[in-house]
């Protein structure tokens, strides 16, 4: 990897990861890490990236800033401003509309406070915008939280969800 300034923004931890990801790849291959190295660096900065931290990214990796944006800009699961701790995403695709996504989306709505796109002003919850579908159609409806997906919701099973989360 390129050698990193002392005043580079990621951390020995960060770097750490990064190489872990690079090292799942014949040599020459960075770019293949980019969504690892994007995950992990999010992961250590509070669920969000930073223009900065993507462009210590390309450094680090050695590739075009373009490379990483776009990477960042395209995939949901990256944020790019501050977000609540928990990330939340209710389905309201075909399968989980008709099994009542839209009334688990309103309960969740209704229960945090926010709309979809927004953060409780504690930064407990982040409540993304609403996803294309899940991939879990036989569960509906459904909503991922912090990548782990609950099935078959009802608004009391999203109630106890909710509240076992610190």
């Amino acid at each position: 990897m390129q050698q990193v300034s002392e005043n580079d923004v990621l951390s020995a931890h960060m770097r750490e990861e990064i190489d872990r990801w690079v090292a799942k790849f014949p040599a020459g291959q960075q770019r293949s890490a980019v969504i690892g190295a994007l995950h992990a660096v999010q992961h250590d900065n509070h669920g969000f990236l930073t223009q900065e931290l993507m462009e210590a990214v390309a450094r680090y990796l050695g590739l075009p800033p373009v490379q990483v944006f776009e990477v960042a800009a395209f995939y949901s699961m990256f944020e790019t401003r501050p977000v609540g701790r928990h990330s939340i995403s209710v389905c309201t695709n075909i399968c989980c509309l008709l099994r009542g996504g839209e009334q688990i989306l309103a309960h969740v709505e209704k229960r945090l406070g926010i709309g979809v796109g927004e953060s409780t002003p504690d930064g407990r919850f982040y409540l993304k915008k609403e996803e294309e579908c899940l991939a879990a159609c036989t569960g509906a409806p459904m909503m991922m939280v912090d990548h782990k997906f609950h099935e078959n919701l009802t608004p009391a099973r999203v109630d106890e969800i909710l509240d076992s989360l610190e």
